[in-house]
């Protein structure tokens, strides 16, 4: 059962200029995106720094408005809540923000960042309560009840999202987008950090849209994984099934990047020229044939039609 669908989800940001600041273009971050997730899974977003990934993730949770489409969660589209009902949805889903010192309060104790959700949502009928659940958080990601009445500077930065994903289960959600969480942490506590998501998921079921630069960590948290491009996703697939056969030249690319430990491993390094084009001015035809080493004249004319090529893998390709 899907918990989110996402149907012809658009997001665009208006470009102003002049005295009288009107639209004078429109910034495509996100450009007719679908796709749904199960209850229960993790699904990958991949791509470039500027493809739209945090952009898609943050209109979901409804932080930014969608200009078109429709955001199904749990059979009710919420992409047009406001007040009451969009309280309600929040509560249901969060974020976990890739910036660990950014995204906490340095004025608050980590006790009132943890209790503020459950002071907005009511979830607590007095203090007692309040600090024996904030105390249940901290120990839950692997940090000391007595935490509570430090500061965020007085953290380490693994430190630090780990009060961040404490604040996120205050109102136990099901579903939470986790936005790069771990690309500003060291190599050594960001498995730290993905172990901790993995047995938070498995003890309460949580539903992960994990959005990632690191293709190698995708791999290995993902049950399926969207790659994006310009806005738009341009092949979907399961985990295993993308990365042993992946079939979108931009995805090929992504892939013969990652770095491999085998010795005697004879992958091709596939090196893409020039930029990624403006969201304001997409190309015609394939918004990827710019920059695809495989393109052919009718890349440059016509947009590739969305399509199952294998069982579960949908891939924006004419040439696959």
């Amino acid at each position: 059962m899907s918990l989110l669908q996402v149907k012809n989800l658009r997001t665009h940001f208006p470009v102003r200029a002049g005295v009288l600041q009107k639209p004078v273009a429109w910034v495509r971050a996100v450009d007719d995106v679908t796709f749904s997730v199960k209850e229960g899974e993790t699904v990958g977003l991949v791509g470039e720094s500027g493809c739209g990934k945090t952009t898609l993730g943050r209109t979901i949770l409804r932080l930014y408005d969608p200009t078109e489409g429709e955001i199904h969660f749990e059979g009710e589209n919420i992409a047009g809540l406001k007040g009451p009902g969009l309280k309600a949805f929040r509560r249901k889903a969060q974020m976990i923000f890739q910036d660990p010192y950014g995204s906490l309060n340095p004025r608050m104790t980590v006790g009132d960042i943890i209790t503020e959700p459950l002071r907005v949502h009511k979830l607590c009928t007095g203090k007692a309560e309040e600090h024996d659940r904030v105390a249940e958080l901290l120990n839950s990601v692997g940090l000391r009840p007595e935490h509570a009445r430090r500061y965020p500077h007085e953290f380490s930065g693994g430190q630090r999202q780990r009060i961040g994903i404490a604040r996120a289960l205050a109102v136990q959600p099901k579903f939470i987008v986790c936005d790069e969480p771990v690309s500003a942490l060291d190599v050594s506590v960001q498995a730290q950090i993905i172990n901790l998501l993995q047995e938070l998921q498995e003890k309460y079921r949580f539903t992960y849209l994990f959005i990632a630069h690191d293709l190698a960590v995708v791999e290995h948290i993902s049950d399926h994984v969207l790659v994006m491009y310009l806005g738009k996703i341009v092949e979907q697939a399961t985990a295993d099934e993308l990365y042993a056969h992946p079939l979108h030249p931009y995805t090929q690319a992504l892939i013969s990047a990652v770095p491999t430990i085998d010795p005697v491993s004879k992958k091709q390094r596939i090196i893409l020229t020039g930029d990624v084009p403006s969201p304001i001015k997409p190309p015609p035809g394939c918004p990827f044939h710019p920059r695809c080493p495989k393109a052919v004249e009718n890349c440059r004319k016509i947009v590739p039609t969305w399509r199952e090529v294998r069982p579960d893998h949908w891939v924006s390709c004419d040439l696959v």
